[in-house]
């Protein structure tokens, strides 16, 4: 797997370049944004680790540009906390968002997660299993310790776009566009409510979550893993 990493701190590069390398990834590294979408497009890499601060263009830009031509997985690694910002980067289209400084295992976690979503091209599997609960795409069932739960079509849509897109942080614009339609996108306390709701049916708690994890004031992660 070729993972480029697009960082303007040469210590970061290295420290980058050697763990993933440590753990069989072949590596390219570029310190500017015009580099980034320039490799992007000539080295075809399976993943793209990206630093929203570059010294030429914004990280935000880099990835609208590169989602012109890819939808190579993108992870940002950077130092900003601000929620607006981790909302732009995803609603630009990054896959996921780490802050920096980062435990290297979790950027790891998060890597092999976003690399299994990308590498999958089959079809998106008729039923997903998750421990007890079973959510059966092709006939919108879904059971619980083999008992049905009663969803409205609404909270299945919800549940079919957080289970099909496993491990991945979903804003809650993404979310209610995705769910509601293209005129949604602030009403994030309706979003609030159904995930409460959906919880509670699938008997998921909020203070230690098993399967949809809160990400305070930019979206949802569905955390569960299929045929576990």
């Amino acid at each position: 797997m070729r993972v480029l990493v697009v960082d303007d701190e040469p210590q970061i590069r290295r420290a980058l370049r050697t763990s993933l390398e440590a753990h069989g990834y072949e590596v390219v590294a570029v310190g500017t944004g015009e580099e980034g979408v320039l490799a992007a497009a000539d080295q075809r890499p399976d993943l793209i680790l990206l630093d929203l601060g570059l010294p030429d263009i914004d990280g935000t830009e880099v990835i609208a540009r590169i989602r012109g031509f890819s939808e190579t997985p993108v992870i940002i690694l950077s130092v900003r906390e601000n929620q607006s910002d981790k909302v732009a980067a995803l609603d630009a289209g990054a896959d996921d968002y780490v802050t920096k400084p980062f435990a290297m295992e979790e950027l790891l976690a998060r890597l092999r997660a976003a690399l299994r979503r990308s590498g999958s091209d089959e079809p998106a599997q008729p039923s997903l299993v998750f421990g007890d609960l079973e959510v059966d795409l092709a006939r919108r069932l879904v059971t619980l310790d083999g008992e049905p739960v009663h969803l409205t079509p609404t909270e299945h849509q919800l549940l079919e776009a957080l289970v099909t897109n496993q491990g991945k942080l979903l804003t809650h614009q993404w979310l209610l566009r995705r769910v509601w339609g293209q005129g949604y996108g602030t009403e994030t306390t309706y979003l609030r409510t159904y995930v409460r709701t959906l919880r509670k049916k699938l008997g998921d708690d909020a203070a230690a979550p098993a399967l949809i994890v809160t990400e305070p004031g930019v979206g949802y992660r569905w955390i569960a893993e299929a045929g576990t």
